[in-house]
């Protein structure tokens, strides 16, 4: 098995182990937006789990030094990135800053915390990538702080077009150690959802606006 395929999916057998992402097309969940989603990511949850968040950390350093080298920093995207990519940068032995969603509106105003030098190659943690709208965010304040970005790890992504399109527009390499169809597969060996099930999570995938929609309406005229 190729050795991405095989992380893919062990990182995703974590992920529904531990409940950091969890499967409900029957009962579906509200996301901020109010859209209906049969799926609900929070990777926050592996940090409570010593065996898994050390095992995702190495997977980090080992998809950076190969895809990446080293940097000259790691930088975590807040919130759930700040605390994965620290220990990343404490197993790299090199340098780690964080940024925040929006600049201080106090103090020294700052939106890259941490001390950070222009032309710094940096490589950028994030838990996870929906839209990739918040992780090219921080992107951009690393960039406009004068650094240098190599690209982007992440532990998990729908894998919505609309993501893989603005990454590649922004000119951000990005590797994910694993994804929504390794998830899936995952999910369906070992019995954490039916065949039907897996049929309904893939036509989500195509369109969540419409997804919900549907399933409102369903509800509605139930």
């Amino acid at each position: 098995m190729d050795s991405n395929i095989e992380v893919g999916l062990q990182v995703a057998d974590y992920l529904l182990q531990i409940k950091a992402i969890e499967l409900k097309p029957q009962a579906p969940f509200t996301w901020a937006s109010g859209l209906k989603s049969p799926i609900y990511c929070d990777n926050r949850k592996t940090l409570s789990f010593p065996v898994c968040r050390t095992h995702i950390r190495q997977q980090f350093v080992n998809a950076i030094q190969e895809k990446f080298g080293t940097p000259d920093i790691i930088a975590g995207v807040a919130t759930g990135g700040i605390a994965i990519g620290a220990l990343v940068a404490q197993e790299m032995g090199i340098p780690y800053a964080y940024v925040r969603s929006e600049a201080k509106k106090h103090g020294l105003g700052n939106q890259v915390e941490g001390v950070v030098e222009p032309n710094q190659k940096v490589v950028v943690i994030e838990d996870l990538i929906s839209t990739g709208n918040s992780s090219l965010s921080a992107v951009a304040a690393l960039r406009e702080a004068g650094l240098d970005v190599m690209g982007m790890v992440a532990i998990f992504t729908y894998d919505f077009e609309i993501a893989k399109e603005a990454f590649k527009n922004a000119n951000v390499p990005l590797h994910t150690l694993t994804d929504y169809h390794a998830l899936l597969q995952q999910a369906l060996k070992k019995e954490y959802i039916t065949e039907e099930q897996l049929s309904t999570l893939k036509v989500w995938r195509e369109s969540p606006t419409a997804w919900s929609a549907a399933y409102l309406e369903s509800q509605s005229n139930g």
